[in-house]
């Protein structure tokens, strides 16, 4: 997640905590809920802010929650590298760079199906002759991952829409003040 902060930071400079900060309560409900779409009405509200037209929102947001699963293809490449290596199992470069690219296409639409994840490892074991029994290694800690996953998925969408935003021209915030804190006076 700090990677992805810090690429966003190349785009963005300091104004990129502004965006991590409204994104904070999407993040926590997605890494609560180990779901990223559970964050999504949230999160388009939130981008709102930023500023972020809803043009601009309703075409990126819904595009990365189908292809921009940062968190996803990261944690399946992890986990069968992992498996690999517990069952001391050397892989050459080129396959680990044929499996990330598998594992980019592979891991596209998985962002609503709790646990698809599972099934994705699960193949792609298979496709390199690894023993499929390894995802008995990871099954017990998956719900966990999962949350990292989630909330890794919903930074990533949320500086990808920020980015498309900067490209089409859209004037982000030169200096962003505070949001007014709301009291309220005892009568």
């Amino acid at each position: 997640m700090g990677l992805l902060v810090a690429v966003g930071y190349l785009f963005f400079g300091h104004h990129v905590m502004r965006l991590v900060q409204l994104v904070r309560e999407p993040f926590l409900l997605a890494f609560s809920t180990a779901s990223s779409e559970a964050a999504y009405p949230k999160m388009m509200e939130q981008l709102e802010k930023f500023p972020i037209s809803k043009k601009i929102i309703s075409f990126v947001l819904p595009m990365g929650y189908s292809f921009n699963l940062d968190g996803s293809m990261m944690y399946c490449t992890f986990a069968v590298m992992f498996i690999a290596q517990a069952y001391n199992i050397q892989l050459a470069l080129g396959q680990q760079i044929t499996m990330l690219l598998l594992l980019m296409l592979t891991s596209k639409g998985m962002a609503g199906v709790p646990r698809a994840s599972l099934v994705v490892i699960a193949a792609t074991l298979a496709s390199f002759n690894l023993p499929e029994s390894g995802l008995l290694l990871i099954i017990g800690i998956d719900q966990f991952l999962d949350m990292g996953r989630s909330a890794t998925n919903v930074i990533g969408n949320s500086l990808a829409t920020a980015v498309v935003a900067k490209w089409e021209g859209e004037k982000l915030p030169a200096t962003v003040a505070p949001e007014p804190l709301v009291t309220q006076h005892a009568a």
